[in-house]
């Protein structure tokens, strides 16, 4: 059952965001239903820890609307983002003759979504991929905008492309098998898209509003899709403001080592010391700052991390895929909902936030 829909245009390749409950027992007929060429085989590329729980009623909806799905698992966790983990799936997928007409589904969080999107912007030059989230992190950020990649052990996602998926899938049963610590983790994005474009999304979450997340998916789907359809390429600097917190929690989760602290964890950490930064280069009010880490604590995400190397971080940050000749861009809050782009962070600022996060 659909309840709502976010129309995402990106060129001249618009696609759906489906956001309903037991969507994924009827991806087949949405798969057959899109308005783009496709073959029978498709490969689902599933996160272990999905598999149990969601592989069978999608590879059953597929087989039903009359295509052959094969099934590749990914070992679940940020270290299968890896250039390691390529080409065994595309291995497979040419063993299976998987053809221009094929598809990819990716089916998990984050990481799987970013692995199989990659695996579908460079199979044959590129293929059809459909996004089937099951983490609050990827429904309401990284399986809508087309960012696809993976990982190196200098830093995070500096191998990737910019690929669209030609449908978003979104059920929220998924997030019924979700962990608790995960489930707060996609609520630092949500945080996150208050703070740069939506005030009163900010004092829904956080006054721990978040019992319906339809509407909240909803909503974050539209701030991200507004960002994608004015900067799909992240060229004019609007779709950097998606990065405000970013700066410094890539670097952190970076540092601490990928699964030691998750993607959302690391965010909120950042997004702590860029309102305070905030404070000091642009206004943002004493208030205001504290709302933000009230809003980080009452979602249960952590304020600090501890135990990681200053010196890492710092080379995490100069080796940031958003870096320009070495210089760091910092998303920073005039006030809530309003952003600013600033590079003139200087090296004593940034020691300032270390102080503020590492305990």
């Amino acid at each position: 059952m659909t309840l709502c829909e976010v129309k995402v245009e990106v060129g001249n390749s618009p696609y759906m965001v489906r956001i309903g409950k037991e969507s994924l027992s009827w991806i087949g007929v949405q798969l057959r239903d899109l308005d783009i060429p496709l073959t029978r085989r498709v490969i689902v590329v599933a996160d272990a820890n999905v598999v149990d729980h969601h592989s069978e009623k999608v590879m059953l909806s597929l087989d039903q609307a009359g295509f052959e799905p094969i099934l590749w698992k990914v070992p679940s966790g940020e270290g299968s983002k890896s250039i390691g983990q390529l080409e065994p799936i595309l291995s497979f997928m040419a063993k299976h003759r998987i053809d221009r007409s094929g598809a990819v589904i990716a089916l998990g969080g984050g990481v799987t979504g970013d692995l199989a999107g990659f695996v579908a912007a460079i199979y044959l030059r590129g293929i059809a991929l459909i996004q089937a989230p099951t983490t609050l992190l990827a429904m309401v950020d990284s399986s809508v905008g087309g960012k696809t990649g993976v990982n190196l052990r200098e830093g995070k996602n500096l191998v990737g492309s910019f690929h669209q998926p030609s449908l978003v899938v979104v059920d929220l049963i998924t997030l019924q098998t979700l962990p608790p610590r995960e489930l707060a983790a996609g609520m630092a994005e949500v945080i996150k898209h208050g703070c740069i474009a939506d005030r009163k999304l900010f004092d829904k979450v956080a006054a721990g509003q978040t019992e319906d997340l339809a509407p909240i998916i909803q909503r974050n789907v539209e701030i991200k899709a507004e960002v994608v359809k004015i900067d799909p390429f992240e060229t004019n600097g609007r779709r950097a403001t998606l990065n405000f917190g970013h700066t410094l929690g890539h670097a952190i989760e970076n540092a601490a080592g990928y699964g030691s602290l998750l993607h959302g964890e690391a965010v909120a950490i950042g997004m702590r010391a860029a309102a305070h930064l905030s404070k000091k280069k642009c206004g943002l009010s004493g208030e205001e700052v504290g709302a933000i880490e009230a809003a980080i604590k009452v979602n249960n995400l952590p304020l600090t991390a501890s135990g990681i190397s200053r010196e890492t971080i710092r080379a995490a940050m100069k080796l940031d895929k958003k870096a320009k000749s070495g210089v760091n861009r910092w998303v920073l809050l005039p006030k809530i909902g309003q952003t600013v782009l600033r590079e003139d962070i200087k090296s004593e600022d940034v020691e300032e936030l270390l102080d503020l996060v590492l305990t």
